[in-house]
């Protein structure tokens, strides 16, 4: 295949289109969609409405004129589309990590509130060992928190199954790995895992919208997922929580099920009342105020998700990460390279990750001519190929420059080794 084969399939591509619907540079090949997805054009004129309009003229009116209080609701709704679930089963709010905390508590407590389960015998929040940190820092802190003896047991990818016993209290696994964009068979790992008496609780922050999720057609117990990565809610956009019905019917009548029991997550919370009653719903979820600015540009962000449809953008996925291993393996062997994502792409989320020697400054030297991607401790380059905006040609010149690089060994110019604070 050469250039104008791709060339050739961006023009029959039916999700080229969409392209347009982003304001990306016109000379930048943005291969980093799944750190900080690319800019909406609706979204800027969604946040000067709510700005100008909602804001400077309805003011304080807007919460009810303008239906602010919905906001984390709506957004949810359409979240829940993209990740298998009903819509009242989702609600943006907050952070991914402060929402890992929410829901591992609620499933650890769950388990304690079994009757046939005595807490002295699951103890254990099981995770693999490459997780997102931050996961395993919540963890972490929320076993020490609660005292009651939890551990944090950390397996290889491979080793998950068969590390799930009756000891087991939650299994908690990124969906698609942040390093390498291993996919989990999130099926198969809820099945193991209730068949062992566990509970699951997925993030979904390299899957939603990038990967079809089917929450409840799996049984999926609890999750979250991030807004400003491949759903394009702009930097530190509002992340997403998952409860699947039969927990939230479970729950309702318990007080502290969710430990961050703030006013927004009361059950009638402008009547201000000493006592916290938790919301029957999904909104017990809820802790302060949401960020009103902040979920506008997330629902710009997912509406580019819908338009698409998660089907086609998944079998474009695929069509991009193949090709672009294809083309590594063409023009850049050689040079170092090793493929750390699986080379099955069933298993392969929507990113493409190398190990190299001289990781940082290649992406570095990549970047100074245009092709962004990013670099991940210790040796990873990683590539990440957001459908939406990404098309075949831009897999061909990347790789083309990545060879370039490669071959000139420009990487070796001191300026690519000078690290900033962001990696």
């Amino acid at each position: 295949m050469n250039r104008d084969d791709c060339v050739a399939l961006d023009e029959r591509d039916p999700l080229a289109v969409h392209r347009r619907a982003f304001d990306l540079p016109s000379d930048v090949i943005y291969l980093d969609g799944n750190s900080l997805g690319a800019l909406p054009r609706t979204t800027s004129a969604r946040v000067r409405e709510v700005i100008e309009r909602e804001w400077g003229e309805g003011l304080i009116r807007s919460w009810n004129t303008a239906h602010w209080t919905d906001l984390p609701r709506r957004v949810g709704a359409k979240i829940a589309r993209l990740v298998g679930a009903q819509p009242h089963e989702v609600i943006c709010t907050d952070s991914t990590s402060i929402n890992l905390f929410k829901v591992l508590a609620s499933a650890l407590r769950l388990q304690a509130s079994r009757p046939q389960v005595s807490l002295s015998e699951r103890r254990v929040i099981l995770s693999e060992r490459g997780n997102f940190p931050t996961d395993l820092y919540v963890a972490q802190g929320l076993a020490s928190l609660l005292d009651h003896g939890h551990e944090l047991k950390l397996v290889e990818p491979g080793e998950v199954l068969q590390a799930i016993d009756g000891r087991t209290a939650v299994v908690m696994l990124t969906h698609v790995n942040f390093r390498t964009g291993a996919m989990h068979d999130l099926a198969g790992v809820t099945r193991r895992a209730h068949e062992a008496g566990a509970l699951t609780v997925w993030d979904l922050a390299h899957s939603a919208g990038a990967v079809p999720v089917a929450l409840n057609a799996t049984s999926a117990d609890f999750a979250v997922g991030c807004g400003y990565k491949y759903l394009n809610g702009g930097p530190g956009a509002p992340a997403f929580l998952f409860a699947a019905t039969r927990h939230l019917s479970a729950l309702a009548d318990d007080t502290f099920a969710q430990p961050l029991s703030g006013w927004f997550g009361h059950r009638t919370p402008f009547e201000f009342v000493p006592d916290y009653r938790p919301a029957p719903s999904i909104d017990r979820y809820a802790v302060g105020t949401p960020s009103i600015i902040g979920l506008a540009a997330l629902d710009a962000g997912v509406d580019t998700i819908l338009a698409a449809g998660i089907g086609p953008l998944r079998e474009k996925s695929v069509a991009l990460t193949e090709l672009f291993i294809r083309l590594v393996e063409q023009h850049c062997s050689g040079h170092g390279l090793e493929l750390v994502s699986p080379r099955d792409p069933q298993r392969r989320g929507s990113q493409v990750c190398y190990s190299h020697e001289h990781a940082y400054p290649v992406v570095q030297a990549l970047i100074a001519r245009g092709v962004i991607g990013d670099f991940r401790e210790p040796d990873i380059l990683r590539f990440g190929l957001a459908p939406l905006y990404i098309g075949h040609a831009d897999v061909w010149d990347a790789v083309v420059t990545l060879r370039d690089v490669l071959a000139s060994a420009e990487w070796q110019r001191p300026e690519f080794r000078l690290k900033g604070p962001v990696t």
